[in-house]
């Protein structure tokens, strides 16, 4: 019995130290979902410059802030919901990769090559890339690309390479947190299911856009996705990898209704394909 008694209080504290594991403020408050915790998030920084977000369809995006034009996952040939050519691509500077996928690398060659934009993308699938006849020089740091790990900074624009819970034919799954020199920061979790380092994410780098795939089968559906907003505590989210295909969810309809109760303070703007939202300038909680 004298052994038990410190082993119970050992148990207790580590009870409660499990416990602790939302984001507490910039003065120790506790986060959206839970009590103070080990972690403490920085404040959002304010937005100064504006971010266009442009839904190309399924997990493809165009973000323009600053003069600077990124590009995710370019499926443009082929994708059903995209509602423009390869050649309307006028320019990019960034392109950037989550997995192998064919309907995720899509036409990052192409648009590299017309465009001259830096490929970002793991180290195995840059060299796959480079295989299949983007030259190196498109590639981040002459080829290598990079792996997920801390942030790099590529024309004034700050680059976190994320985990993600999927497959790849070559490297590992993705997401990008892009942190914008005008302020704002958006996250794009590639193909993935909900995991709890969200929550770190979310601490390390205050997320003012969280573009989440929502379609089930290949990624969480909306019940995860709308759970996952509580770990990464954003102040807007996006929907994407939907209606794309029939086995996906048709719509986002069972996500926006259960992010009202999952996450109240959050903003769901649920784009169609072609369709843009403006972050502007300001402060976002």
């Amino acid at each position: 019995m004298k052994r038990l008694i410190p082993m119970l209080g050992i148990i207790v504290v580590l009870a409660m130290l499990l416990s602790a594991v939302s984001c507490a403020g910039p003065a120790g408050r506790a986060g959206p979902s839970g009590p103070a915790t080990l972690l403490p998030s920085a404040p959002k920084p304010k937005v100064e410059t504006p971010v266009t977000i442009t839904w190309l369809g399924h997990a493809a995006f165009k973000l323009e802030s600053g003069g600077k034009t990124i590009l995710i996952d370019p499926w443009i040939k082929g994708n059903p919901q995209c509602p423009i050519k390869v050649e309307d691509i006028a320019g990019a500077d960034l392109l950037l990769v989550t997995h192998d996928h064919f309907d995720h690398v899509g036409d990052t060659i192409a648009i590299a090559k017309a465009t001259g934009a830096t490929v970002v993308a793991m180290f195995e699938i840059a060299g796959k890339l480079q295989a299949d006849g983007l030259p190196k020089e498109n590639i981040l740091y002459g080829g290598y690309g990079r792996n997920i790990g801390g942030a790099i900074q590529i024309d004034g624009v700050t680059i976190v390479m994320t985990e993600a819970f999927h497959s790849s034919g070559t490297g590992s799954p993705a997401g990008y947190i892009i942190k914008f020199p005008g302020g704002a920061t958006v996250y794009h979790a590639g193909d993935t299911g909900i995991f709890a380092n969200m929550q770190v994410y979310g601490c390390l780098y205050p997320i003012h856009v969280a573009l989440l795939p929502i379609g089930g089968v290949f990624t969480m559906d909306g019940e995860q996705a709308a759970k996952s907003l509580r770990l990464l505590n954003p102040s807007i989210t996006i929907p994407m990898h939907f209606a794309t295909f029939p086995i996906l969810a048709p719509n986002a309809d069972d996500f926006v209704e259960r992010a009202k109760k999952e996450a109240p303070a959050v903003q769901v703007v649920a784009l169609n394909p072609g369709q843009s939202y403006t972050l502007q300038p300001g402060a976002y909680e």
